[in-house]
């Protein structure tokens, strides 16, 4: 059994920072991969930001330089530094987790409950 469990979101003004985490909890020997995504109401899941086991990161243009993505593999956890807040970066952030099980040796793929973050202009 794995859980995610996300936090850190919430309300800052524009310019701000916030760091979001999600922990996998349970049975995990390793984390594959780490993808933030966020969702507005009415329009498409965007991924924002995604981190492989070897470390390659990618993010989506418009979040390049403001944000970082990183992961502690002591803690299962994988965080999203975002900096530089702006007003269009509100959404619901998940995160989307993919780990390798112990002692089994599967994978296990799974998403976190979201957190809302607002950035006030």
């Amino acid at each position: 059994q794995v859980q995610l469990v996300e936090s850190g979101g919430g309300l800052v003004q524009a310019g701000g920072s916030l760091r979001l985490d999600c922990i996998a909890s349970g049975t995990v020997f390793s984390i594959n991969y780490i993808d933030w995504y966020r969702q507005v109401p009415g329009k498409q899941r965007e991924l924002v930001a995604g981190i492989q086991s070897d470390g390659t990161t990618n993010y989506v243009d418009s979040v390049k330089g403001r944000f970082t993505i990183s992961k502690d593999n002591a803690k299962n956890t994988g965080y999203l530094q975002m900096n530089s807040l702006k007003p269009e970066d509100t959404a619901v952030y998940v995160c989307n987790v993919e780990v390798l099980m112990a002692p089994s040796g599967t994978t296990w793929n799974g998403w976190g409950h979201g957190t809302q973050v607002t950035v006030s202009s």
